[in-house]
């Protein structure tokens, strides 16, 4: 049944245009951020004052060539580095320019980090790796609980008392996977998660780093270099030089155009 019929007065498919032209709020907020490396009278401009919103629960690819000041992005992005002028907003609250150790508080709630290098610590196992992060942050209840239901997950059960040295490199990224996702993070920041790993592999993690994405609902951000790897994403932002060039968000796309059909189409 038609929702209007009784009141055609309402002027239906105005409501429904700014009904579906409600933009999520954003969990990651940029805004002219820039970042120079200065080496005695030399100066470098790596990003040139970058402005964007991610709302929560998107998968953006970052891409550009070497050089463009994806990597670096990301590293401002968990607040890893600090920019030269601009700001970072997570999830509500302004990291630029606190101290480490807040930063760290931060970092353990809001942000996984998947690496390209995986960054296991070589003497504790898969299970304790995974473990990690709750032991960090304080969140013991349940840990093991979890930790064992994430291995399970990204296939690795009968691996959980392995070391990485006893893992393979797919293996060990599968773990590192796991680890990000163990305190339920509403960032994922990953920085080549399959630069490592040959294809068959990579094509492995990436549907884990997807499936994993959206069980958790977690908001996804991916630095790659890799066209196929991005084309999975609801989003690519291109750098350049240390600028944003192009910024194809297919999600908000998707909703104009769904807020530009007719009303007889949308119930």
């Amino acid at each position: 049944m038609n929702p209007f019929h009784k009141k055609p007065q309402f002027a239906p498919r105005c409501h429904i245009k700014r009904k579906e032209n409600i933009i999520p709020q954003a969990i990651i907020s940029v805004s002219d951020l820039t970042r120079t490396i200065t080496n005695g009278a030399h100066s470098v401009e790596i990003l040139k004052g970058i402005n964007f919103d991610v709302p929560a629960g998107q998968f953006v690819a970052i891409m550009g060539a070497s050089g463009s000041g994806k990597s670096t992005l990301l590293g401002l992005l968990a607040g890893l580095d600090s920019p030269t002028t601009g700001r970072v907003i997570l999830d509500g609250e302004d990291i630029t320019g606190l101290a480490e150790d807040k930063l760290a508080v931060i970092r353990g709630r809001k942000i996984g980090f998947v690496f390209q290098s995986y960054q296991l610590i070589p003497t504790l196992t898969a299970l304790e790796n995974v473990l990690l992060p709750a032991e960090l942050t304080g969140l013991s209840q349940g840990a093991t609980a979890r930790a064992l239901e994430l291995l399970e997950r990204v296939g690795l059960t009968s691996r959980q008392g392995h070391y990485p040295v006893q893992l393979s490199g797919g293996e060990q990224q599968r773990v590192a996977l796991a680890r990000a996702f163990m305190v339920q993070p509403p960032i994922l920041l990953a920085d080549e998660p399959t630069g490592n790993l040959d294809s068959a592999n990579g094509s492995h993690i990436l549907e884990l780093l997807i499936d994993l994405n959206r069980r958790e609902r977690t908001t996804l951000v991916l630095v790659t270099h890799d066209a196929e790897l991005a084309r999975h994403a609801d989003r690519r932002i291109v750098l350049k030089d240390g600028l944003v060039i192009s910024d194809d968000d297919l999600a908000l796309a998707e909703r104009m155009e769904t807020s530009a059909q007719p009303a007889s189409h949308v119930r």
